[in-house]
């Protein structure tokens, strides 16, 4: 209750300040103002009841206004909080030329409510000041003043009621800098969430990668592992989804083909259909699953079973001799609480150390439990890659790897970005992948 607690606050915040930067500042009190204030109430309820409504399964139609909303908030977020930095400098030379009160004979006198001019008197809130001609200067002898109308667009400065010429428009500044950041991060959060979704919905694309393995025996030279990860069939995905997943791993004619986790978010009731197309993976040496933590939220057991039933083995704990390489397999570390857990002596204990052994194991923080039983190899997934970056930054901040070959207590670590996605459909700077791991002898 704490946890969730400090979530509503959290989107609470966030939504306070997407109002006071998209509404109250660049909006004039009125009517519109009081539509965008509703508009933003009624987003951040959507938040919350979206994760929450949708991954009980109670409110499934949620699903698509609410996680597009999620990630265009998320980049809204993002670009006006880089903004606040220019924002801040033009502010801070606006008031520095107020100061030493340059420019103000010449041109308007543009500045906030209640601040006063240079060598001036003060105008009262809602006014804007504006200078007489040149011409009419001796003539009038003082600044005239006029109502604000609430649009900058209607601030165009008085006609002088002795020869009738125009004063020089005013518009308000901080005002057009509140409406031009608006806009900017507006247009920027669309066109990055846009592009996003295009790239989740997308065919996963193929990464390679080359590890070499000091036991692997001259005969397995070569052998290609397609690895795939969270590919999260849930009530965003269609059966499509899944087709166009096995395409691309049985495009690449892997010789083992390992599925590390993340398979689903739903029971097998719900989804059960989606992952019928699993049946069609095409290896030389089979295909091997292990759970990850979404299955222990989706019921792991029925999963597990399901999976077997479409001739993808899961690996529980254990490990096989396929020709001079073992291959193992763990629980994710999410297991234990629902009386799962991952047993890393089970599956590697007993094993021959003259054999190179690959680990499948759902989370790359695992690495650390496995590096202790000689393991020459982990490959991985539950990272996403980052999904939508700059989020990779805090993904970084938990586990070791976040994407791609690293080396972590003395072992290589593969972690591949998933073919999937988790609850919004956008992926922006890690594109779904199938990875082909060629392990080669030295």
């Amino acid at each position: 209750m704490v946890f969730v607690g400090l979530i509503l606050v959290v989107i609470g915040l966030i939504h306070f300040y997407l109002w006071k930067r998209l509404v109250k500042d660049p909006l004039p009190a009125g009517r519109a103002r009081r539509i965008g204030a509703v508009v933003a109430v009624v987003l951040a309820v959507l938040a919350p009841a979206t994760l929450i409504g949708v991954r009980s399964g109670a409110l499934p139609w949620l699903a698509w206004p609410g996680y597009l909303w999620i990630a265009l908030m998320f980049y809204l977020l993002v670009t006006l909080a880089v903004l606040e930095i220019p924002r801040l400098a033009v502010v801070l030379v606006w008031r520095s030329r107020r100061r030493t009160g340059k420019g103000s004979a010449t041109v308007a006198a543009q500045r906030d409510p209640g601040e006063p001019a240079a060598g001036e008197g003060q105008a009262e809130p809602g006014q804007v000041l504006t200078l007489v001609d040149e011409e009419n200067a001796g003539k009038a002898g003082e600044e005239r003043t006029r109502d604000k109308t609430g649009d900058a667009s209607n601030a165009t400065g008085a006609s002088s009621a002795d020869g009738g010429e125009k004063a020089e428009p005013g518009i308000e500044r901080r005002l057009l800098l509140a409406r031009g950041a608006a806009i900017f991060a507006g247009l920027t959060a669309a066109g990055v969430t846009g592009y996003g979704v295009k790239t989740a919905l997308g065919n996963p694309q193929i990464a390679r990668v080359q590890v070499p393995l000091a036991k692997l025996p001259r005969a397995m030279d070569g052998t290609r592992l397609a690895v795939v990860s969270d590919i999260h069939l849930g009530p965003l995905t269609g059966i499509n989804h899944t087709r166009r997943i096995v395409d691309v791993i049985n495009s690449v004619q892997a010789d083992i083909v390992c599925v590390v986790g993340d398979l689903v978010d739903g029971s097998v009731a719900e989804l059960g259909r989606l992952a019928a197309p699993l049946a069609e993976i095409q290896s030389r040496q089979g295909a091997y699953f292990v759970t990850g933590n979404h299955e222990y939220y989706s019921g792991f057991q029925e999963w597990v079973d399901e999976v077997a039933r479409l001739n993808v083995r899961p690996l529980r704990n254990e490990r096989l001799e396929l020709g001079g390489l073992d291959l193992a397999g763990v629980n994710d570390l999410g297991g234990a609480d629902m009386g799962d857990p991952a047993d890393f002596q089970k599956a590697l204990g007993d094993r021959d150390p003259s054999r190179p052994v690959v680990l499948m194991a759902h989370q790359p923080i695992a690495v650390h439990d496995a590096a202790p039983f000689g393991v020459d190899l982990q490959v991985s997934g539950h990272t996403h890659g980052g999904q939508m970056a700059p989020f990779n930054l805090l993904v970084r901040l938990e586990q070791p790897v976040v994407s791609g070959l690293g080396k972590v207590d003395g072992v290589p670590v593969y972690v591949t970005n998933g073919a999937g996605f988790w609850g919004p459909p956008v992926r922006v700077g890690a594109p779904p992948q199938v990875s082909v791991v060629e392990l080669r002898a030295t």
